[in-house]
């Protein structure tokens, strides 16, 4: 079940501090904004979202995305990874890894999807951040599930 969506290294990067989980969140839209996957707007959808439900998975996994209402300001799917090893406050929690994602029509459910099998495996997780390369971080997030 592999998307047709391309994981690049420029989307991926290493050894980042965030001191706040809004910073977190606006760094890994920035990086969408930058490489053409959205419009600014979908950095606030992306806050926006966090203040409604927080975009913390578990297992150090933080998955920012937009509100279903700023779907228009998706120019085409993509995801940005922001590796923390030194954790980012997510409320009582600590995201080591930050997967911001955009999805033109639904096509985000099929890549979070991807994401969750992959993270809910503590293993994984602990490989992506521990991980020296972003070709490392692109093989274990790419790898068939």
């Amino acid at each position: 079940m592999a998307t047709a969506m391309k994981l690049t290294e420029e989307m991926v990067l290493l050894n980042q501090r965030f001191d706040s989980d809004e910073a977190a969140i606006r760094a890994a839209g920035e990086l969408l904004v930058e490489h053409g996957f959205v419009r600014p707007a979908y950095v606030e959808a992306m806050q926006a979202r966090h203040q409604l439900s927080s975009v913390y998975i578990g297992n150090h996994v933080a998955i920012p995305h937009g509100t279903e209402d700023a779907k228009h300001e998706v120019a085409k799917s993509g995801i940005s990874i922001l590796q923390a090893p030194e954790g980012v406050p997510f409320g009582a929690e600590q995201a080591k890894l930050i997967i911001g994602i955009a999805g033109v029509n639904d096509e985000h459910l099929e890549i979070l999807s991807n994401i969750a099998i992959i993270c809910s495996d503590e293993e994984n997780v602990e490989r992506l951040i521990q991980a020296k390369t972003k070709q490392e971080i692109i093989d274990l997030l790419t790898m068939e599930v």
